[in-house]
């Protein structure tokens, strides 16, 4: 008889935040801190973390797919033109978070974009409160992650001038963190090294 043990697998360290719900641990593992510069996906994503206040991520998490179709893959003209109606008929939608502001909201920070790229380009807007490029942190736990930072505050208050709302502080940083403006994975995360380039 083989007395030799089978191989174990090693397991894969994620940052503390994320639970074992699949779909979480497959958004951490795709997504999470991965810079992301299209400006389609960066207005989706904010409009996203917008709709987290008050709530977990993962509540928004497994109703994203149900936003992409009511909003058209969140296309800022199609949302920008909602009328009353449309507003009112989200609001009986089970598959979105059914909060009047947020619905609103959601119109409003269509149009504000829309202003804001007959302006400029909307993705390099945002990108550079963090200098273009993305910052690379390297917190050793989630007890060092911060909150919100200088450069979230400074976002916050240009996107409420520009006619955003759902755009706090907190909730900057988050759309940072999300978006690899910031790369926060803690040091002890596999995905660290992957993203860090270490």
């Amino acid at each position: 008889m083989n007395s030799e043990k089978a191989p174990t697998r090693a397991v894969q360290h994620r940052c503390a935040w994320c639970s074992d719900d699949p779909i979480y641990q497959r958004y951490h593992d795709a997504e999470w801190g991965v810079p992301e510069y299209d400006a389609q996906r960066l207005f989706e994503k904010l409009l996203l973390d917008g709709f987290q206040a008050g709530l977990s991520w993962i509540t928004v998490l497994k109703k994203r797919d149900r936003y992409r179709q009511v909003y058209q893959g969140f296309d800022p003209q199609f949302m920008a033109q909602q009328s009353e109606d449309d507003l009112l008929e989200l609001l009986e939608d089970p598959g979105i978070i059914r909060n009047r502001l947020k619905v609103r909201g959601a119109r409003q920070n269509a149009q504000a974009w829309l202003r804001l790229a007959e302006q400029t380009d909307p993705g390099e807007w945002l990108w550079a409160f963090v200098g273009g490029a993305p910052r690379i942190n390297a917190f050793a736990n989630i007890s060092e992650v911060p909150v919100t930072t200088d450069q979230a505050q400074a976002m916050s208050k240009a996107l409420k001038r520009a006619g955003f709302t759902f755009v706090g502080p907190t909730i900057c940083y988050a759309f940072m963190q999300a978006t690899g403006m910031v790369m926060d994975h803690t040091r002890d995360c596999f995905r660290y090294c992957e993203l860090a380039g270490a």
